[in-house]
């Protein structure tokens, strides 16, 4: 309904809009839109001088205008653009729809009003229904991957033995499954669970069970199969034979009965999956009273972690995807996270020792992770709050030196990084109460809703206009759409070129294409334009965290 009436706002203001599209101007705001309390915040890319012009926020429903001011002087140049500025219309608080307009230039319509970010949480969630694996109930496609694994490799010699690990997700646009990519997912969602159960309590299908633990029993069940043996793991199922196949549904892989499972462990691996089973118990018992299954993932749990010091630091089983680079974060997650579930002081001792050695990692992604450890332990020494500061102090410094204010130099999974730097900014105030860091934490919200160079919401069906090509096997069949696909973001130049990705069209952002900031809403973009379920994981908390449920 609300993208219905989105489109009804364009159709209206048709002239408006196509002016902002192809003039000398264009406006970038958040096309979801803003709580009555938000900090709001816009940014015009300009071909022409518009130092102090007059910008105006129009309410849809009349016409006129609910508030006017002046550009703040030119910031930088970008691309094309010889100009670019800000503008700041916080103090407009009145619910509505609303365009900005600056002489013929308008934005695309938003809102500001009481609750509409919960829509944006469903959306997301979606996404994992059509990622699911096996007999699982997916939708969009067929059961499928009924086998797995069907063979071993362990230390690169080939296994002639089968292990159950169907189900899961897979990780992306392919059809891989991974050992940390999954546990981090299972362990986001009921971290959100967790810390919000009225916000992310929701039972949209109405049987009983909140919705966001119905999906995290999908990562659970597969990550208790994939614990085949005391001291082993199975990493990842499939190779990269999968990437060579060419496009089709998953139930029409051709390699359905040739997947291989890759064995292995590390320090790395035990500390996200302790986290994840000890959360899970902890989840199952209180809002289930499932005290067997519960008991079932405290013990292994606590069984992976006590053989921690016997494994290799970092596992690097598989095909080189998803290898860490640090494990005392995770360790210390899984420390922290036993500690709460058994009241065991040891486990505490063990984080904190972790933890400081963990330090601040001043980034975020599935890898990087400290600042989950950190803001647990803090709940019992409130010291290590210092560590998720550092990062957001160096992110909000970063974010001060450009226009569209990213707080993270782009890399694979930008998205994610942003969405991550949001979701500690919400984890400090939690523990400081302190807001000092407000403007960081919406300024990374609004740039995946639209508030950036290509005037797009990287959520599929968020907005008015949003990513609609994705590098997705099941998009691929369905003309692109994809609920809840949300893109992995912008990259540099330089780092897409090196993967010579043969483009399917002409590129339709080339004029707002930088050096520095490079996207391609092209389904053959496996770079910047793959969906994962991890972005979608971090997404959720961030997004949920402003719900009115």
């Amino acid at each position: 309904m609300r993208k219905l009436l989105f489109v009804l706002a364009i159709s209206l203001l048709s002239v408006t809009v196509v002016s902002c599209k192809n003039g000398d101007s264009h406006i970038r705001v958040s096309q979801v839109g803003y709580l009555k309390d938000d900090i709001k915040t816009g940014v015009v890319l300009s071909k022409l001088r518009l130092d102090n012009k007059k910008f105006e926020v129009i309410d849809v429903s009349t016409g006129k205008a609910s508030l006017t001011g002046n550009l703040e002087k030119n910031k930088f140049e970008h691309t094309n653009f010889k100009f670019s500025y800000k503008f700041d219309f916080t103090r407009l608080d009145k619910q509505g729809k609303y365009i900005v307009k600056i002489g013929d230039a308008a934005s695309y319509p938003f809102e500001i009003g009481d609750d509409f970010f919960a829509d944006v949480v469903d959306t997301l969630m979606q996404f994992y229904k059509i990622q699911r694996c096996g007999y699982t109930n997916p939708e969009w496609h067929e059961v499928c991957h009924i086998a797995d694994a069907t063979s071993l490799i362990f230390n690169g010699r080939t296994l002639d033995k089968q292990v159950d690990v169907t189900g899961g997700w897979h990780d992306a646009a392919d059809y891989i499954k991974f050992f940390n990519t999954t546990a981090y997912t299972t362990y986001l969602l009921l971290f959100a669970y967790e810390h919000d159960n009225q916000k992310f309590g929701f039972d949209l299908d109405k049987n009983g069970a909140p919705d966001i633990l119905e999906e995290a029993k999908i990562g659970l069940d597969w990550l208790i199969r994939a614990d085949y043996r005391e001291k082993r793991f199975i990493t990842q199922v499939q190779d990269l034979r999968d990437h060579e196949v060419g496009w089709r549904m998953p139930e029409d892989d051709p390699l359905a009965f040739d997947r291989p499972g890759f064995t292995g462990i590390g320090k790395n691996l035990i500390g996200i999956y302790s986290a994840t089973m000890a959360s899970a118990a902890r989840v199952w018992k209180s809002r289930f009273g499932n005290e067997e299954y519960a008991a079932e993932c405290l013990r292994r749990a606590e069984q992976k972690f006590s053989i921690i010091n016997e494994v290799d630091d970092i596992d690097s089983s598989g095909t080189g995807m998803y290898l860490d680079n640090k494990w005392e974060g995770k360790a210390a997650l899984g420390a922290i996270e036993l500690y709460i579930t058994t009241g065991d002081s040891k486990y505490l001792t063990d984080a904190k020792l972790l933890g400081n050695l963990a330090n601040s990692d001043y980034w975020w992604s599935w890898g990087n992770i400290n600042s989950l450890a950190h803001y647990k332990i803090a709940l019992h020494d409130e010291s290590f709050t210092k560590y998720i500061k550092n990062n957001l102090i160096h992110f909000n410094n970063t974010r001060n030196s450009n226009i569209f204010e990213e707080g993270a130099a782009y890399s694979w999974g930008t998205n994610n990084t942003l969405m991550g730097i949001s979701l500690q900014v919400i984890l400090y105030e939690s523990l400081t109460g302190d807001n000092s860091f407000d403007s960081l934490l919406v300024s990374q919200r609004d740039y995946v809703l639209g508030k950036n160079p290509w005037g797009l919401s990287f959520i599929h069906g968020i907005g008015a206009k949003y990513s609609e090509n994705f590098h997705h096997q099941v998009a691929h069949f369905m003309d692109g759409h994809l609920p809840g696909g949300f893109a992995a973001g912008p990259v540099t130049r330089e780092f897409l070129d090196a993967y010579n990705i043969p483009f399917e069209g002409a590129d339709q952002y080339i004029e707002f294409q930088t050096d520095s900031s490079y996207y391609r809403d092209d389904k053959m973009d496996y770079v910047s334009n793959e969906p994962t379920i991890t972005a979608n994981a971090t997404a959720i908390f961030v997004m949920g965290h402003y719900s009115r449920r």
